[in-house]
């Protein structure tokens, strides 16, 4: 009677693999808000843990369930004055007090990252002198 014994090494997988995974669920994330972990388990037949181990090694975020909700790609973060430019434009065709309001915020937000530039300027040629 021979009983044979379950191999108790894993599979290893390349940096490679590893990578394609990681891209998946990024893609995935990307288009679909979240789930890619999820996909990616069902795709390639690896775990969800082994998947979210790469994921956190790599330095890829969560998604979300508010990205989710607006399907919205963890990829490139836009800045809240494009955000502030796209709604401008989108209510040009508003009221006045729409146009006005919508001015007035991007204007806040202009002077606020001027600041923030200026900072970074005056940082920047500070580190520059000590060289």
């Amino acid at each position: 009677m021979s009983s044979k014994k379950a191999s108790t090494k894993g599979i290893r997988y390349s940096d490679a693999q590893k990578q394609e995974i990681v891209d998946f669920v990024v893609k995935f994330n990307s288009e679909n808000g979240r789930g890619g972990q999820s996909e990616a388990a069902k795709k390639f037949n690896i775990s969800q843990l082994t998947i979210a181990t790469w994921l956190k090694k790599s330095g890829v975020k969560k998604a979300s369930k508010k990205a989710a909700a607006v399907k919205t790609a963890k990829a490139p973060k836009v800045p809240k004055a494009a955000k502030a430019a796209k709604a401008a434009s989108v209510s040009s065709s508003g009221s006045l007090q729409t146009k006005l309001n919508s001015l007035v915020t991007l204007n806040n937000q202009i002077a606020k990252l001027e600041t923030e530039l200026a900072s970074l300027k005056s940082k920047f040629a500070a580190i520059k002198a000590s060289l």
